[in-house]
């Protein structure tokens, strides 16, 4: 019973950590490639005809796109923020969440000669944004690149219109920072004619990784390539380290739940002491009897994991399926996200039952020992 309820815990936890998981990839992911190229050592790059025509041909690529990210001043009337701009294509659309992210306006950035700018809802509210609203125009300010004078005038900052066009909303530290724009509007902006920051890669399904690799080897050490989830690696590196400490210390819980099997398997050892004994008069070495015993433990332990497992995956297929376990409707989702993974399943059969060996080992080979004893005096 003990080894069922750990186990059962121990599944419905780390599939709720997974949920989470999946929940923050997703916000934080939703508005990157599959794979980014940036060069290691300057801002601005341009790829030559032949390393491009490399890239896009790399297996399992399926999109390349340029795309330019610097800081600029974002005005609105008397209002004014700096935030981090992203000048992209209409093909960068098709590799990223950016039209499902949008939940007010459009995700269009151009049309004709218009341009048109997509702000997180942090940045809209500070900024004031009036979505449908004739001649409402904002403008991004950045200095000239390479320009020599002295003190923001005119000749030094370039300034580029824009009409509101849309507002995103997936977390707060993008919606507080980030705009997207047209990628010609932002080499107008940042004086980049021809050249961009980075490189945004679309791939196949399962791709990434494969990719990224074939394509370090290709660009060398001059560039930076990084997968989606590289790019947010620290954040995916602490959520997954605080699964793995979260398994660990569930695991400990297992091992005090494991004691049942000891006492178990010591209280059938002693019950069956005359049937010990009559096996011994029978020729049964000690090597078969303790074999008895430890298959014994384990099937205690198997029955236990199975059960715990059914009895997990049962109740994360509800809260999946019923959504039972609720956030409230002001949460990015309103209610608790669950994911199954079958590795997790493996992980916990596998621990279970090396606990179990261990754990049925001591008493089988001292209680088994002492009636061998008592087997051969007679």
């Amino acid at each position: 019973m003990a080894i069922s309820v750990t186990t059962a815990a121990l599944v419905i936890i780390l599939s709720a950590m997974n949920g989470i998981t999946g929940i923050v990839a997703g916000m934080y992911n939703a508005l990157e490639p599959d794979i980014r190229i940036t060069p290691a050592n300057s801002k601005y790059f341009e790829l030559s005809p032949t390393q491009l025509t490399a890239v896009r041909q790399t297996n399992g690529v399926t999109l390349v796109t340029p795309a330019i990210t610097d800081k600029a001043l974002l005005k609105s009337d008397n209002r004014q923020s700096v935030v981090l701009v992203r000048g992209v294509t209409t093909a960068f659309r098709k590799i990223c969440r950016l039209d499902s992210a949008v939940n007010e306006g459009s995700a269009e950035l151009s049309s004709g000669k218009t341009n048109f700018i997509v702000a997180g809802q942090g940045v809209a509210s500070k900024v004031g944004f009036a979505l449908n609203t004739m001649g409402a125009q904002v403008s991004l300010l950045s200095p000239g690149r390479g320009r020599k004078e002295v003190g923001l005038t005119n000749d030094v900052l370039n300034q580029v219109y824009f009409l509101p066009g849309g507002i995103f909303s997936l977390n707060q530290d993008l919606d507080n920072q980030q705009v997207f724009i047209d990628l010609k509007a932002a080499a107008e902006l940042f004086d980049a004619e021809s050249l961009y920051t980075s490189l945004e890669i679309g791939c196949t399904p399962q791709a990434a990784n494969r990719v990224a690799e074939e394509l370090k080897a290709l660009l060398g050490t001059d560039y930076v390539v990084k997968t989606r989830y590289q790019l947010n690696d620290t954040l995916f590196r602490s959520l997954e380290t605080e699964k793995v400490a979260t398994f660990f210390i569930l695991s400990f819980v297992l091992i005090i739940a494991t004691f049942s099997i000891i006492g178990a398997l010591t209280m059938l050892i002693i019950e069956k002491r005359r049937d010990i004994k009559t096996l011994y008069a029978l020729g049964a070495d000690h090597q078969m009897v303790r074999g008895i015993f430890m298959r014994e433990g384990l099937i205690i332990a198997g029955t236990g994991a199975i059960s715990g497992l059914l009895i997990g995956l049962a109740v994360c297929w509800l809260q999946i399926t019923f959504h039972f376990v609720g956030f409230g409707d002001d949460g990015v989702l309103n209610y608790f996200p669950i994911e199954l993974q079958f590795r997790d399943f493996v992980w916990i059969l596998g621990v279970i039952m090396v606990i179990a060996f261990l754990s049925a080992l001591y008493p089988v080979r001292a209680f088994t020992k002492a009636n061998h004893r008592v087997g051969i005096g007679g």
